[in-house]
């Protein structure tokens, strides 16, 4: 019937491949990260083992591959099954056959990662893991180059985008007041969690175009959003805004893949013919010169518009938290973390303070002992150093770092990370860009916080720091306890 051709989406090849590849993409470098970093984080000698948080549940409700047994080298086995989904899914291999290829590529990503998720504790509870299952799990609905688009899952991909940009735009005007008076950027690039090369930069320009920042971002967030739901061109022009704001989040921090996630989901609101007026070599129909164009099997549009109900019956409880006073942020309302509430930064902290821990050899320290600096790879710390860009990579010992001085830094994962210290981990060095005993295990290691501040221009030309730090307090004093308090009962 003709009605049902509407279904079909041909004008959207090319969002097709932005998604699906883009998506893959990410979910390769999360499992990159995982691989990397879970066994000293997680793993069976980690700071939270997970062997421990398994056994502390007679039932853990979120699903999990893990649920009766973790091993690290079942975690490798896990994260290499998932980097090879991805890079094939990247290289468009499962894309050439039926549709049902890639959503079976695509779930199977979902359910390895969520496994990791739903174990990971502390160190996997950003929004971005949300995010990453819920766009791996619709992407997939999307089929492959014998079928046409879904037009229903090209819509809820925006919706996608539309709970991401307007809740993180809600939680701003509902939050600190530095988002409403405008002055939130007088502050963000010097305190975000893990600044990058520009950081600097974008801290010492001018406060009125800090201001004109925070408009920028408030209609970005707020207004724009609608607009992915306009008709064309004007629908594309707003995922441009998108594209745009979150290339300069790209370039002004370290976000994981957040913002590269908002990028590739925008591109569900691009049509081809806009594409190709914005870049000419971009066909301006890419599912003929894919050699598409079959009809869409019945069986695969009950596929999708089933998807599609589940989804839109999903959305009821982030809607009506959208518009809440008491909105929740980077929060999931089920199990398999479907249709998730988003949003970061509802109030900025006006203050960067930074955590510090050295080591000492000497056998009975004092303030005039060779106390030595560990170096991480992305938090700053060297005031000389310039912040590197690590982004989508993300680096989860770095973040919870940031966290400490927000919360406590009595926190037994983090006793954890200083007996590893003291005992001169091979596996948690690796996590760390600098070990200033050469992987020899200091007698003593203590904690220090630090003011840290970006130095002005003149401060930077006279000394070359480019942070100014002033010693706070010991927070924790030297220690030789190779065990964290939680540990020792």
């Amino acid at each position: 019937m003709d009605w049902l051709s509407w279904f079909d989406a041909p004008e959207y090849g090319f969002a097709r491949q932005v998604l699906q590849r883009g998506v893959a993409a990410l979910y390769f470098v999360a499992f990159l990260s995982t691989l990397n970093q879970f066994p000293a984080l997680l793993g069976e000698r980690g700071l939270l083992p997970v062997p421990e948080f398994l056994g502390a549940f007679t039932r853990l409700r979120r699903p999990t591959l893990f649920r009766w047994r973790y091993t690290d080298r079942l975690l490798r086995g896990v994260c290499a099954a998932g980097l090879v989904v991805s890079a094939l899914l990247v290289a468009g291999i499962p894309q050439a056959g039926p549709p049902w290829v890639p959503l079976i590529a695509f779930l199977v990503l979902w359910l390895l990662y969520m496994s990791i998720v739903n174990v990971g504790q502390t160190f996997y509870g950003f929004g971005w893991e949300m995010l990453l299952l819920e766009a791996g799990f619709t992407v997939g609905f999307l089929g492959s180059n014998q079928t046409e688009p879904p037009r229903t899952i090209l819509i809820l991909i925006v919706w996608l985008v539309f709970r991401l940009e307007f809740g993180a735009g809600m939680i701003k005007i509902r939050g600190g007041r530095e988002w409403r008076d405008l002055t939130a950027l007088y502050y963000h690039h010097e305190t975000q969690p893990m600044p990058g090369p520009l950081s600097r930069q974008a801290h010492l320009l001018p406060k009125p175009l800090h201001r004109v920042e925070v408009v920028g971002n408030h209609i970005a967030q707020l207004v724009v959003p609608f607009l992915l739901f306009a008709p064309q061109p004007v629908a594309g022009v707003a995922a441009g805004v998108v594209v745009a704001t979150q290339l300069w989040l790209v370039a002004s921090g370290n976000f994981a893949w957040l913002n590269w996630m908002a990028i590739v989901l925008a591109f569900a609101a691009v049509s081809d013919p806009v594409a190709h007026a914005v870049i000419p070599a971009i066909p301006a129909d890419s599912n003929a010169a894919a050699g598409a164009r079959q009809e869409t099997p019945a069986w695969w549009l009950a596929i999708t518009l089933a998807a599609s109900l589940l989804l839109l019956v999903l959305s009821y409880w982030p809607l009506r938290n959208l518009f809440s006073r008491r909105q929740l942020m980077n929060a999931s309302f089920n199990r398999w973390q479907l249709v998730n509430a988003y949003g970061a930064f509802g109030t900025v902290t006006k203050q960067r303070i930074e955590i510090v821990v050295e080591g000492t050899l000497d056998e009975d320290p004092d303030d005039s002992s060779d106390w030595r600096e560990y170096g991480f790879k992305g938090k700053p710390g060297d005031v000389r150093r310039i912040p590197r860009q690590w982004a989508p990579y993300h680096l989860r010992l770095d973040w919870l770092m940031w966290f400490l001085p927000l919360r406590s830094v009595h926190e037994g994962w983090f006793y954890a990370f200083l007996a590893k210290l003291l005992a001169a981990d091979r596996q948690m060095l690796r996590l760390l860009r600098h070990d200033p005993f050469d992987g020899a295990g200091p007698r003593w290691v203590r904690v220090r916080s630090f003011h840290y501040r970006f130095a002005t221009r003149k401060e930077f030309r006279h000394t070359g720091n480019r942070w100014v730090r002033t010693l706070l307090s010991e927070p924790i004093p030297p220690t030789s306890v190779r065990r964290s308090p939680g540990r020792q009962r």
